[in-house]
């Protein structure tokens, strides 16, 4: 087996992810132990029932394939098979550029689970949340279906329709239509929020993050000036990506010590990374970091880091909870194998598998909404209420006017059905009505002036 060409993926298992053919069931790797030589008399005498008997005739290499499939299918979630197309398809996808509906999917309990939608694509224009079951896929159930014979149903030729049947909690069975899309992820997104904090938005870790989130900072500090207070990392709904992106984006803001390590059954499977010395690239400036749910994989390995380092608070909601790393690893037949080869510990020790990692500050999220103002009592308004006498004053100033219009109703996207209004909708991420931001820059914004005050001691 060919190990020359390994890396390291952190993302769930998902709509990148198909598991495939096989052209080639190597078993001279397995050991000569009694165990192996009984395993492999049973599948030899499986095999031989199945060629000779079946009602039809079925090729040698397609018992194979489903063989290798089932095999890989039974150990996790993550690990699968592909062939020679697949591979050169999964490594297109690692640089942001792909077809389908862009959401992250795994299977849980016999159906398809959101892990999260992807900003930007048909899955999130269509309300797609973390968390939403996939009940059938163009009036298929996929009950009847493995993870990858979904997704490879949920893929298809850019422009083609899709029709997803839906469960989200609390709320009956629904139906999306959706249209399939050539899906380019920009991984980084920012803005600068009242003139001296910097928002950047980080949706996946493909080969492009942690390089455009280094031009983003250089961007927000051209932008602020030496204004700038601090900085909210954005990581809500990030599935994950790649190990490598994760360390890089961790060391951005680190300046020292352990970023992630990995222990996995084999000696080789074992290391350690760490951050730079001096690499800090905000030099001690505060950092919110924001996860939810939907943050996973790589996502919580940089909030990992963060937090055991003290570098940044955490504020939102449990993230995901996916501490397994897998490996591809290339076949002889141009194939690979992506496989659970390890677990991965955060700079204290802990191990996120299955737990997920708890903000510092636990902030749901809401709907900001402007309170009607226009009947409350002033002072002004009492009678024999004193006036201002300062010279500055203006006895004659009207009263501001709050601007009011209806909210305009929801509209499904085009060609499809709407979600149910189920009251968690929420704000687009880094919007002016994302409340789970206006608590961060709030804190960020606190953080900087007792850092002023007390630098004025």
């Amino acid at each position: 087996m060919n190990r020359s060409l390994r890396y390291f993926l952190l993302g769930c298992a998902s709509a990148l992810t198909a598991v495939a053919l096989c052209a080639v069931f190597a078993v001279t790797s397995l050991s000569a132990a009694p165990e192996a030589s009984a395993a492999l008399d049973l599948f030899s005498a499986v095999f031989d029932e199945v060629r000779n008997n079946y009602v039809e005739p079925v090729a040698d290499q397609k018992l194979a394939e489903g063989a290798i499939k089932g095999m890989l299918a039974s150990l996790d979630p993550h690990s699968s098979y592909m062939d020679a197309k697949e591979y050169s398809e999964m490594q297109v996808q690692t640089t942001g550029e792909f077809g389908g509906l862009g959401m992250q999917v795994t299977m849980e309990n016999g159906l398809v689970k959101v892990i999260s939608p992807i900003d930007d694509t048909p899955a999130a224009k269509a309300g797609i949340q973390s968390g939403d079951l996939i009940l059938a896929i163009d009036d298929a159930p996929v009950t009847d279906m493995t993870l990858s014979e979904a997704v490879d149903k949920l893929r298809g030729a850019v422009g083609s329709p899709v029709k997803l049947t839906m469960r989200r909690e609390g709320v009956a069975p629904f139906v999306i239509k959706l249209t399939r899309g050539d899906i380019k992820v920009d991984p980084v997104k920012f803005h600068v929020e009242n003139g001296d904090i910097g928002y950047i938005r980080i949706s996946s870790f493909s080969e492009r993050t942690d390089g455009a989130l280094q031009q983003a900072i250089a961007a927000i500090k051209t932008q602020t000036g030496n204004k700038l207070a601090g900085i909210v990392l954005d990581l809500r709904n990030n599935p994950g990506g790649l190990l490598d992106q994760a360390i890089a984006v961790s060391n951005d803001f680190l300046d020292k010590g352990t970023i992630v390590s990995i222990k996995g059954r084999q000696a080789r499977d074992n290391r350690s990374f760490d951050a730079q010395p001096n690499h800090d690239l905000l030099h001690g400036l505060p950092v919110v970091v924001l996860i939810n749910g939907g943050s996973a994989s790589a996502s919580e390995i940089v909030a990992g880091a963060l937090q055991d380092h003290h570098r940044a608070v955490l504020l939102g909601t449990t993230s995901f909870g996916k501490g397994s790393v897998q490996t591809i690893i290339q076949l002889p037949s141009q194939g690979a194998i992506r496989l659970t080869t390890a677990r991965y510990y955060t700079p204290s020790g802990r191990s996120i598998q299955d737990k997920g990692i708890d903000p510092d500050i636990v902030i749901e999220p809401a709907k900001i909404e402007k309170l009607a103002t226009s009947d409350t009592l002033h002072e002004a308004d009492l009678k024999g209420a004193l006036k201002n006498t300062d010279p500055g004053a203006s006895a004659t100033m009207p009263k501001p006017t709050p601007a009011s219009a209806p909210a305009p109703a929801a509209t499904p996207p085009a060609g499809g059905s709407a979600p149910p209004d189920d009251g968690s909708d929420q704000a687009a991420f880094g919007s002016a009505d994302d409340y789970q931001l206006a608590r961060a820059v709030d804190m960020l914004r606190g953080v900087s002036l007792f850092n002023h005050a007390k630098a004025a001691q």
